[in-house]
């Protein structure tokens, strides 16, 4: 999440333990002021090599880098590390350390100093970064959160209402077999009471 790297490529990746162990090797471009690049060359891309554990058990993730280009004259080894908060299993903890070492070329104090201050503020905007993702996932799971809550609702108003459809369909043709039957009822009784229309023997 650097604003300053530019491209990464996968050069080993494997599961040690339930461990993921990557190596990469990342691209970016460190914005050196033009005097600086004349003391220890010039270079629009800067390679680093990356090394990277992420324990899904334990929660935590470590990445380590160091710098490939100007490896003869500056030496920049940083350190990131996340992990879940010890008291709050909802907060992460992130660790950053970088350590700078340049030798020689004249002004290693000062050069020393600017590249600190420049991985400091990349490392800010970084920071920044990851917020941003973490607000936009969260943004986007409460989103599907609603949308479900809100299909689950609406599935269970058309449940409801097929079954009130089928309970009132069944309910008007018990009452329509029941309106029938008594009538055929009915029907047969007085077929059964009324006197036979043959007539009796006639009368001598």
């Amino acid at each position: 999440m650097n604003p300053a790297v530019i491209g990464t490529d996968v050069v080993d990746r494997k599961v040690v333990d339930g461990v993921l162990h990557t190596h990469r090797l990342v691209s970016s471009k460190w914005g050196l002021p033009k005097w600086v690049q004349s003391i220890i060359g010039p270079a629009n891309i800067c390679f680093a090599s990356e090394h990277s554990e992420v324990n899904p058990h334990m929660r935590h993730m470590t990445l380590k880098t160091r710098n490939l280009t100007f490896g003869k004259f500056v030496a920049v080894d940083e350190m990131v590390r996340y992990e879940s908060h010890p008291h709050d299993c909802d907060k992460t903890l992130l660790k950053h350390e970088a350590v700078v070492t340049v030798q020689g070329v004249p002004l290693n104090n000062y050069m020393e100093d600017l590249l600190t201050n420049t991985i400091m503020a990349n490392a800010g905007k970084g920071r920044q970064a990851i917020e941003w993702v973490i607000d936009k996932i969260n943004t986007e799971v409460m989103e599907l959160k609603n949308n479900a809550v809100k299909s689950t609702d609406e599935i269970l108003s058309h449940t409801k209402k097929s079954i009130d459809g089928i309970t009132s369909t069944a309910r008007k043709s018990m009452d329509e077999f029941s309106t029938a039957a008594k009538k055929s009822f009915d029907e047969l009784n007085s077929l059964r009471g009324s006197p036979s229309k043959s007539g009796g023997l006639p009368k001598l």
